[in-house]
């Protein structure tokens, strides 16, 4: 047992080099076999895989595969053998079989594989698992040092279908997202599916680590519903504790300012501020030529400047115009200490030498070169 406080992450890949030689981040005897599909669970998958894990994943042959297969811009090649940009984001470096879980013959093939895995990861409907044979009981009967890896929409009893969307929508976050008097709106990325991984991720480590311990695997399950839950992080608490109905707008931080304004530089590109203390508000009034700003009443702490926020937006707006250069102001912004990024768009995100390292690379068997960003930007440096 582990008495002091440790970092899992860490601890679980120290205790798995300790079994597979001194390269920290090899996790090349870990056998995972996916059984899921679209982005939670394959996010998972691929997040093992690039840890050097042989990942093998199962899709449904009748179907096409995986349904992210089809999931095309309007601008990509309809050829079905063609991965989709969309799948190409979560099946990096994947081992893929095609197989039929109703057929006899290939479920006993699957069954072969699944006894020597380390872990599985599913995301089927309430009641497939069983209809399949590929429920934890029955897996874990025949391997009982397998980790399952379950993702369930709102719970593994519930029979309701959710997509990312659903659950933006169900959890809290479509209604405070976007702006005051228009629709509700969604964030433009699957966020809850990446959550949902993230947590998935953290419990099989635990697992893991148990394993190492125990000798036997488990099953870990997590919903898509919890884990939009457990995100909502301070605006659930200004409800719990203030009975703060967190509204919709747009960029805007409910408790700080001037934190998510967007200001324009002259040549009209944009700024977004995130201004959280006394100091910092005072380093951005020096930078913009508004010394006084910060002794004015209105603005002499975090509390008057929330209150007051509409008046600080006008403000600073008219200061942010007299600078002709947005990438000047921000180098004099990050000079000062004023935490400040340019609003980029796609392309001039990978013009920066540092997203361009992320990118993962791999050619499919029918040629096709693929892109996508690697998902385990963590670094663990050993001690020396």
């Amino acid at each position: 047992m582990y008495n002091q406080p440790v970092c899992l992450l860490c601890l679980v890949v120290l205790e798995a080099s300790n079994l597979m030689g001194h390269n920290l981040f090899m996790f090349n005897q870990l056998r995972v076999v996916e059984l899921a599909s679209v982005l939670a669970g394959p996010a998972v998958g691929m997040f093992f895989a690039e840890l050097g894990a042989k990942v093998i994943k199962i899709e449904n042959p009748h179907c096409g595969g995986d349904v992210t297969r089809s999931w095309k811009l309007p601008a990509e090649d309809p050829n079905p053998d063609v991965w989709s940009a969309y799948y190409s984001s979560v099946n990096w470096q994947k081992e893929t079989i095609f197989a039929d879980f109703t057929n006899p013959q290939q479920r006993q093939q699957l069954y072969d594989l699944l006894k020597t895995a380390d872990i599985v990861i599913t995301n089927f409907k309430h009641g497939d698992d069983l209809k399949f044979g590929m429920d934890y009981a029955t897996l874990s009967h025949m391997n009982n040092k397998l980790i399952y890896g379950q993702i369930t929409a709102f719970g593994p009893q519930s029979d309701r279908v959710g997509f990312d969307v659903v659950l933006q929508a169900e959890s809290g976050f479509m209604y405070m997202t976007g702006y005051e008097g228009f629709a509700p709106v969604k964030m433009p990325v699957a966020l809850i599916d990446l959550l949902a991984a993230h947590q998935l991720k953290e419990g099989i480590l635990c697992a893991l680590l148990q394993r190492q311990q125990l000798g036997k695997g488990c099953l870990v399950s997590v919903s898509l519903f919890d884990a939009a839950l457990a995100s909502l992080a301070n605006q659930a608490t200004n409800w719990l504790m203030a009975e703060h109905v967190p509204m919709p707008m747009g960029s805007l931080h409910p408790n700080i300012a001037p934190y998510g304004e967007v200001f324009t530089t002259a040549d009209g590109l944009g700024i977004a501020l995130a201004i959280g203390n006394n100091k910092q508000f005072e380093a951005l009034c020096q930078t913009l030529n508004l010394p006084h700003l910060p002794h004015d009443a209105r603005f002499t702490n975090n509390q008057n400047r929330v209150k007051n926020r509409n008046d600080l937006q006008q403000l600073l707006a008219e200061a942010f115009k007299v600078f002709d250069n947005r990438h000047e102001l921000l180098q004099l912004f990050i000079q000062n200490g004023v935490p400040a990024g340019a609003i980029r768009s796609m392309p001039q995100v990978f013009e920066l030498p540092q997203a361009n390292n992320l990118i993962l690379e791999q050619i499919t068997p029918n040629g096709q070169l693929t892109k996508r960003l690697k998902s385990t930007v963590f670094t663990i440096t050993p001690y020396q």
